[in-house]
């Protein structure tokens, strides 16, 4: 990680250490900075990042947080990148692989803490009803994901901020794109399609998701956009394509899902409209026709007699994202949530993706544990 000190008596502690030192408090999960110190270095005399990471004595809290405010997280992705490789190298990927040799990457937005107290330059900000400010961050989350496996894999996250200065507020959308434009050439040999919601089923990120060799398939409202809703269902009344996915058990009754799907549709009126696919899941009771549930997506990936069904199992794949990895990082030990210190440049968004990090580092533990 890049010293940003100038070389001095000050530089005593070393970055690295200060890096190891937050890692190894998300590693065993505490969720407290001081806390952890206390507990570890009163009564044994070293702390987990020397035992379990090999890191030199670290800095005391403050000093920690002091050294790491001015790094940006990015620094950060090259692990995530370099933990895929060796998975991949390994073939302890091969079960993620979907639609032929496909890995579907769900994008989703999450805060991670939030604070009428504190406020900095990289904070997102928005007025209570009691006419207080609340500052939080927040970010894309990326995670590996496959339909039929209990786990998700992160990878590298972009952060939600201000780009302009604190009065232009960021968003979802706009953080997704530029997640994607950095990072599009290391998953694009991956045929990587790209999950989302309805923030995302629009024109400009369609278009941008195609010019990167990416796909996508994307949740989208009933009614939005407008052309494509339109079009499909037009289609669907004439010409649309219904597969039925079996039988299952809906928790209450005997379920059968419909899935109807269209080719070729234009998001837009206009000559540079960009053409996808959509297909309608529809999940009815078998004995009564009753509508349990519904769920309309677009794909970049022509649909046939033989894939509609598995391409709709994919676009569910997202919700594994909420249940399994956002879930489990706010409730399950990770505090998420819990502020480790804020900074006034980039700690706060550090420590989330060293957190991140720790999660990542907990799901090839596990997947490793057998061999």
């Amino acid at each position: 990680m890049p010293d940003h000190r100038h070389k001095g008596p000050n530089t005593r502690d070393a970055i690295h250490d200060a890096a190891l030192g937050a890692f190894g408090i998300f590693f065993p999960q505490s969720p407290s900075f001081l806390e952890y110190q206390r507990r570890l270095q009163h009564p044994k005399g070293h702390q987990n990042a020397q035992t379990l990471l090999g890191g030199e004595p670290i800095p005391c809290d403050h000093q920690g947080r002091t050294l790491l405010d001015p790094i940006a997280p990015p620094h950060l992705d090259a692990v995530c990148v370099e933990v895929c490789a060796g998975l991949e190298q390994h073939r302890m990927l091969a079960p993620f692989r979907v639609l032929g040799d496909h890995r579907l990457v769900a994008l989703d937005g999450t805060h991670s803490c939030a604070s009428t107290a504190m406020h900095g330059p990289t904070c997102l900000t928005r007025q209570r009803s009691t006419g207080q400010t609340l500052s939080s961050h927040a970010a894309i989350t990326p995670v590996l994901v496959c339909p039929g496996q209990s786990q998700g894999m992160a990878v590298p996250p972009e952060s939600i901020r201000p780009l302009d200065g604190p009065a232009t507020q960021d968003g979802e959308r706009a953080a997704g794109t530029r997640g994607l434009g950095t990072h599009a050439a290391q998953v694009a040999p991956y045929g990587v399609p790209c999950l989302g919601d309805a923030l995302s089923s629009n024109q400009p990120f369609c278009a941008l998701v195609f010019q990167q060799r990416c796909t996508v398939i994307l949740t989208c409202k009933p009614d939005s956009p407008p052309k494509f809703s339109a079009r499909l269902a037009f289609g669907q009344a004439n010409d649309a394509r219904a597969e039925r996915d079996g039988h299952h058990w809906h928790g209450r009754c005997t379920a059968v899902p419909l899935v109807r799907s269209l080719n070729d549709v234009l998001l837009r009126s206009s000559d540079a409209a960009v053409a996808v696919h959509g297909f309608d899941r529809t999940v009815v009771n078998a004995t009564t026709g009753e509508h349990l549930s519904h769920h309309r997506c677009m794909t970049h990936h022509p649909l046939t007699a033989d894939n509609g069904v598995d391409v709709a199992h994919a676009g569910r794949g997202r919700w594994k994202m909420a249940n399994d990895n956002n879930h489990v990082l706010k409730t399950q030990g990770s505090h998420l949530e819990h502020n480790c210190g804020h900074g006034k440049q980039s700690l706060a968004a550090l420590l989330r993706s060293l957190n991140l990090l720790a999660l990542l580092c907990h799901t090839v533990l596990e997947w490793s544990d057998d061999k």
